[in-house]
């Protein structure tokens, strides 16, 4: 069996009195997508920031590709892993080929294994621009791309990227994944945090912060069943003055748009006939959006 290229055990990180990260534990298989989901405040990037030897554990332990994180290991951990963060991969007021050339110094890479490494990955992004074009000037996604590239010079096995995709137009968003399902397929492990729970369905497993402790980690398919274990419905309102039906009878009453998503407490067939005069009541199977609101977002959290 092969060993996790990430396993995190009893990790926690403390600042003063607060628990930013607490009692973690999981593990990350390689060439797997690893997706890492919570609400802002939850405790991801502070996790990310010690799985790439930037932060140490209060407590627990962390293996990268093997390799235990103590206190003097940083600059080999560091080696192991590609960190692609939204808010700071490039410099805007360099060109690519700058921002590419300072990577490399940064990892030593040598002359010929570099160039080699900026040929293969300019290739597998299909970039073919002037490499003297200011960073500030790339079209969001094709920026995104860029950085990508400079997070994997060095050819480390495991990429972290902390909402990779944030403000990018769909289209680019869209591309962006196609790039990462191709990293995993040729080995690597890619970790990910996202907001679109869209692009969340593209992971293998997912795991599900909430206030520094993980509460759920399985494949999307598997979250959305032991979340959901009765039907869930789409309830739209037949005119616009209708009043809302008594949301005691609901166990989950969310708003989408003008529509509502709804799970009933005690599901009779005579209280959706009641309802069927004012509200149209469709069986529709339950997203990761769905997941998300109900165990992060919901009631008591």
């Amino acid at each position: 069996m092969n060993q996790p290229i990430v396993s995190v055990k009893n990790l926690s990180v403390r600042f003063g009195t607060f628990y930013a990260v607490k009692n973690v534990s999981f593990q990350v298989d390689r060439g797997e997508i690893f997706g890492f989901l919570g609400a802002n405040g939850a405790g991801k990037t502070t996790t990310i920031r010690v799985l790439c030897g930037l932060l140490p554990a209060t407590e627990g332990t962390v293996f990268i590709d093997n390799e235990r994180f103590t206190r003097g290991k940083e600059n080999l951990i560091k080696q192991k892993v590609g960190y692609m963060s939204q808010k700071f991969t490039l410099y805007d007021g360099i060109s690519i080929a700058e921002n590419m050339d300072f990577a490399a110094a940064l990892h030593h890479l040598d002359k010929k294994r570099y160039e080699q490494r900026r040929t293969e990955l300019l290739r597998f992004i299909d970039f073919r621009e002037d490499l003297s074009l200011l960073v500030r000037d790339l079209p969001g996604g094709i920026k995104q791309e860029i950085a990508l590239c400079v997070s994997l010079l060095h050819d480390p096995p495991i990429i972290f990227l902390d909402e990779p995709t944030a403000g990018v137009a769909p289209k680019a968003r869209a591309r962006f994944w196609d790039l990462i399902r191709h990293l995993a397929q040729t080995g690597k492990t890619v970790f990910v945090t996202t907001h679109y729970m869209d692009e969340a369905e593209n992971c293998d497993r997912i795991a599900l912060m909430r206030a520094g402790e993980l509460i759920a980690l399985d494949t999307p398919a598997a979250l959305k069943k032991k979340t959901f274990q009765g039907q869930l419905y789409l309830i739209t309102p037949k005119r616009g003055n209708v009043p809302l039906p008594d949301k005691s009878l609901f166990e989950i009453f969310e708003p989408y748009g003008r529509h509502y998503h709804a799970l009933f407490k005690k599901e009779t067939t005579s209280i959706q006939k009641q309802l069927a005069e004012n509200f149209n009541i469709t069986p529709i199977a339950p997203s990761l959006e769905d997941v998300f609101i109900r165990l992060v977002e919901g009631k008591d959290r």
